[in-house]
């Protein structure tokens, strides 16, 4: 079984750090940001890419996903084009890394795009990366994060439109809530969701909007089990990957997280 890591408000000053925290908690995977390659100062990120490969399996451990931080709520041919061109090279990185799954964003809301355009926007954006993303086997597992795709229908919608078996969902168990959908919209979004699901954020709180609080898995409200049936009534098989937004000690938090993965996502 996959139990990833994500580096984000985690244990470690720095890559090595994390990456240390990760290998002795007990995880066997990281999902690492391409920031973490693709950066300023970097001379050459693909080269920076195979070092912090050798880093990562240097320790056991391997990259289950890479975040892309794309914004494809986009109308303008100019601004689209450069997005696109970015999730190529996002692409090369990724595989570079050791993985072929890319957490990937809606996009941002913006007064530019009305509301009623975001969907087609996302739509487009994902279809002119098909090419590359089927040619290469990069799969783009859009999250449920922030305000634009934390919906599952519409998530779903996407993903038909796109009609692409590279894209897919990333599925953050804890997002929907945080958006203020109830505990059996939620429900019924993983199942919706889950035929499409190349990545997750195994992620539990409590409230909504600003009412959010961050808990350890099994601490929050969210249905982790149904989740997590869900998942495995769809057949997925890629990792499970902790995500922890609590106010305590970060080592403790992602550790209870493991514990709780590891008790109760089993082999079968």
């Amino acid at each position: 079984m996959n139990f990833g890591l994500i580096h984000y408000n985690a244990p470690g000053a720095s890559l090595e750090e994390f990456l240390d925290y990760a290998a002795e908690t007990g995880f066997n995977s990281v999902e690492l940001f391409v920031g973490s390659v693709w950066r300023e100062g970097v001379d050459s990120p693909e080269a920076e890419a195979e070092r912090v490969r050798a880093l990562v399996e240097s320790r056991g451990l391997s990259v289950c996903a890479v975040g892309a931080g794309n914004d494809f709520v986009l109308l303008d041919d100019n601004e689209i084009q450069k997005q696109v061109e970015r999730m190529e090279r996002v692409c090369k990185l990724t595989a570079l890394l050791g993985t072929n799954v890319i957490r990937t964003e809606g996009g941002r809301r913006k007064a530019e795009v009305p509301f009623e355009k975001e969907c087609d926007a996302m739509v487009g954006c994902l279809k002119r990366c098909r090419d590359f993303i089927e040619r290469d086997e990069i799969y783009l597992g859009v999250d449920n994060h922030g305000h634009v795709t934390n919906d599952g229908e519409l998530q779903v919608r996407i993903f038909k439109a796109v009609d692409s078996p590279f894209v897919g969902a990333t599925m953050d168990t804890m997002n929907y809530h945080w958006m203020g959908h109830d505990i059996e919209t939620c429900n019924r979004f993983y199942d919706l969701v889950a035929p499409y699901v190349f990545h997750t954020h195994m992620k539990d709180g409590t409230g909504s909007q600003g009412e959010y609080v961050g808990h350890a898995l099994g601490e929050g409200h969210v249905n982790l089990h149904h989740a997590r049936n869900a998942l495995k009534n769809a057949g997925y098989k890629g990792a499970y990957c902790a995500e922890w937004e609590g106010r305590s000690d970060k080592a403790e938090g992602y550790a209870k997280c493991l514990n709780w993965m590891k008790a109760n996502i089993n082999e079968d």
